[in-house]
């Protein structure tokens, strides 16, 4: 009997990444299926990027690079991080990763030892637990609510603190549900944060230049933290650069030159075509992700009235992502030929297999009472969606 290592049988499937699969296994057998579970700008790569990466090709940027990333782009992200967060980062705290998810995990496996407690704030991005489980932390889960707008505060964070706390991860804005953490809701956090010189908190800024609500804030800026906050952020969301697979973060030097020898054991530097391309990214104004911005806001908007007209279902406003992150628990006892909706799980596949749209269970991301839906696909997409839920919520009693 075939049997894999104790690591990968205890690790949980992407949930995200299997309802996309599913999805287009259906879609295989001439299925129309609206896709709306992975979290994917529509927008293609703006064409100065394109450019710069053309470039990089004619001027023969084609070997191994520098682990932590070339010089020049660290320095350009380091000018990003000082321009648009306001810290203070040189190019020997900025390790340079094959996407974020990479960035990720090289911190948490550079920090966490068997037994350490992380802390996530739950709802969660679907890869934080895994990665945890894999540097054989402890997840301590903080439960924050629909009523909080799904963010922790200063005294649950607090409450979550013992003696074997290493790290905390969080994003802002939020994977799964839109959220942003406010300049005084962070300050609160830092406060407590600094209690405890020896925890270490990764705030995960991937989705900063989709904020409907004005200027994104960072944990690091607080100075009497600054010590003991990781900063990452990339280009796949703000940039449409996902399969380019860049990923950075700015941290204390000493966890820097962790991550970069651990990254070069396991996948040394990343795309060298890349890189160039996203030296362009980094030097541009962000005015240029603003077009991106405002069509998201303009389909989030459609959706939550759409959503809003269905009697059941209870959301927020998300200020941010591409994500709407619903409460469907009125619906679980309900059902439709013969079908009852037990949890967020069961309503997932009914909708996939009744209404042909695929969203993903909010227990992927550590709330069995909601769903979410990514809303990175055209307003007529949308509504065709919308339309079909519609139906499909109505049709269950």
């Amino acid at each position: 009997m075939h049997k894999a290592s104790d690591r990968i049988e205890n690790l949980s499937e992407s949930q995200t990444i299997a309802m996309s699969q599913r999805s287009r296994e259906l879609q295989q057998q001439g299925i129309d299926i609206i896709n709306l579970s992975l979290g994917e700008p529509d927008f293609p790569t703006p064409m100065f990027i394109n450019d710069a990466a053309k470039k990089a090709i004619d001027n023969n940027f084609t070997k191994y690079t520098p682990v932590s990333g070339y010089q020049d782009l660290r320095e350009a992200i380091s000018l990003k991080f000082k321009r648009d967060n306001n810290i203070d980062y040189n190019i020997n705290q900025i390790v340079v990763s094959t996407g974020a998810k990479q960035t990720i995990a090289n911190a948490v496996l550079s920090l966490v030892n068997p037994g350490d407690e992380v802390i996530v704030p739950a709802p969660y991005w679907v890869s934080y637990i895994e990665i945890i489980k894999m540097a054989e932390g402890i997840p301590v889960i903080v439960e924050a609510t629909i009523k909080n707008d799904f963010k922790i505060t200063a005294e649950q964070l607090k409450n979550a603190i013992t003696d074997k706390t290493k790290m905390m991860i969080y994003s802002s804005p939020c994977n799964p549900t839109g959220s942003i953490y406010s300049k005084a809701e962070l300050a609160a956090l830092a406060k407590v944060i600094a209690t405890k010189k020896d925890f270490y908190v990764l705030s995960d800024e991937i989705y900063e230049h989709i904020n409907f609500v004005g200027k994104h804030e960072s944990l690091a800026q607080f100075p009497e933290i600054y010590e003991q906050v990781i900063t990452v952020n990339g280009v796949s969301k703000g940039f449409a650069m996902t399969g380019w697979r860049l990923g950075f973060m700015g941290a204390p030097k000493w966890i820097a030159a962790a991550c970069d020898k651990m990254q070069g054991q396991f996948t040394s530097g990343t795309c060298s075509i890349t890189q160039k391309a996203v030296v362009a990214a980094m030097n541009a104004d962000p005015s240029v992700t603003f077009e991106m911005r405002d069509a998201f806001h303009q389909r989030r908007d459609y959706v939550l009235s759409r959503l809003n007209q269905i009697e059941g279902v209870k959301t927020n406003t998300p200020e941010g992502a591409f994500y709407v992150f619903p409460d469907i628990s009125a619906f679980f006892g309900k059902n439709h030929q013969g079908k009852t909706i037990e949890n967020a799980t069961d309503l997932s596949m009914y909708l996939l297999e009744e209404a042909q749209v695929a969203i993903v269970t909010g227990e992927a991301f550590g709330s069995p009472n909601c769903i979410r839906f990514s809303y990175a696909t055209s307003l007529d997409v949308l509504e065709k969606a919308m339309n079909r839920i519609e139906r499909a919520l109505n049709d269950l009693n």
